[in-house]
C-alpha cells in the first residue's frame, strides 16, 4: 500500500501531465473495482455517499465524510481526493481532518445550501482551505469550485471571474460542475492559468473535453446512479417472477482484498 506521502506526490504529478479520468466509488468496493479497471487517481461522490447512507446529496456529516474516507484511503493505493461540498462551514478545519483520515486532495464550493456566496466571501474560504492545506507534509490538491451552472446561475462570465479569483487565492485546480458545452469548456481553460476539472456530460465524449483543455475529467455520482439502475432494473424483474436479471459475473478475486 502506498503511502499518504507517495498518494499526494503521484496525484500532483497527475495534474502536470497528461489528462486524466478521475471516477467517482461510492464505498471501498467501488474503488477497489476502479483501481483493478486501471484509473490512476479516484474523487468521492457526495451524493454517492449520502446514497449508501439512505439519504439525500448534502446529508452526510463530517464525520461521516471522515469515516469514509478512511475507508476508502484504507482500500486502495490511489491518491483519493474528496468532495467536500461547502467545507461544513469551516474550509480550513474541513482540509485538516480529511488529510488526517488519508485524502490527498479536496474541493471547496461556494454555495452555502441555498445561495451562492459572495465572491469576497467565497475567496476568503478558498483562500484558508489553501492554507490549511500548505501545513500537510505532503502534498495536497486543493480544488476550487464556482457552482453557478448547476445552482440555477448559468453565467459562464460570473463563473470565468469566480474561478480566477480563486486561482489568485492559491487553487491548484478549478472547477465548475455544470458546463454543457466545448465551447464553455474551452472558454474557462482559456481564461485561467490552473488545471481544469470537468464534470462528465453524456452529450460530450472524453476527447471533446479533453480537446477542449480540461485536464481532468471526474464523473460525480453518475457511477452509482447506473448501479443502483442496473439493481432496480433486476429487482423489478424479480418482483415479476424473473430471475435472468440476476445473471451478473461477480468482480475478479484480484480486485479484492
Amino acid at each position: 500500500m502506498a503511502s499518504q506521502e507517495q498518494k499526494g506526490a503521484a496525484f500532483a504529478a497527475l495534474h502536470a501531465g497528461d489528462p486524466f479520468l478521475i471516477p467517482n466509488p461510492w464505498d471501498a468496493g467501488s474503488a477497489r473495482v476502479l483501481e483493478g479497471l486501471g484509473f490512476p487517481a479516484l474523487a468521492t461522490t457526495s451524493s454517492g455517499l449520502a446514497f449508501t447512507l439512505g439519504r439525500r446529496d448534502g446529508g452526510a456529516t463530517l464525520d461521516d465524510v471522515a469515516a469514509h474516507v478512511e475507508s476508502l484511503a484504507g482500500a486502495t493505493s490511489l491518491p483519493l481526493s474528496v468532495d467536500l461540498e461547502n467545507g461544513y462551514d469551516d474550509p480550513a478545519r474541513t482540509i485538516v481532518r480529511i488529510g488526517e483520515a488519508g485524502a490527498v486532495g479536496g474541493s471547496i464550493e461556494d454555495f452555502d445550501g441555498t445561495a451562492m456566496y459572495p465572491v469576497e466571501r467565497a475567496v476568503e474560504r478558498v483562500a484558508a482551505a489553501v492554507e490549511a492545506a500548505r501545513g500537510f507534509g505532503f502534498p495536497f490538491v486543493l480544488t476550487a469550485r464556482a457552482e453557478n451552472h448547476i445552482r440555477g446561475n448559468p453565467d459562464i462570465e460570473d463563473t470565468i471571474a469566480r474561478l480566477q479569483a480563486y486561482e489568485r487565492a492559491g487553487a491548484d485546480v478549478l472547477y465548475a460542475p455544470g458546463l454543457r458545452s466545448a465551447e464553455e469548456i474551452r472558454a474557462v481553460c482559456h481564461a485561467v492559468g490552473k488545471p481544469v476539472n470537468v464534470l462528465a456530460m453524456p452529450s460530450l465524449s472524453v476527447a471533446e473535453i479533453f480537446g477542449a483543455g480540461a485536464q481532468r475529467i471526474s464523473v460525480g455520482g453518475r457511477l452509482t446512479w447506473v448501479a443502483v439502475d442496473a439493481m432496480t432494473r433486476a429487482a423489478r424483474a424479480l418482483l415479476g417472477g424473473s430471475l435472468a436479471g440476476l445473471d451478473a459475473p461477480g468482480p475478479p478475486g484480484a480486485w479484492l482484498a
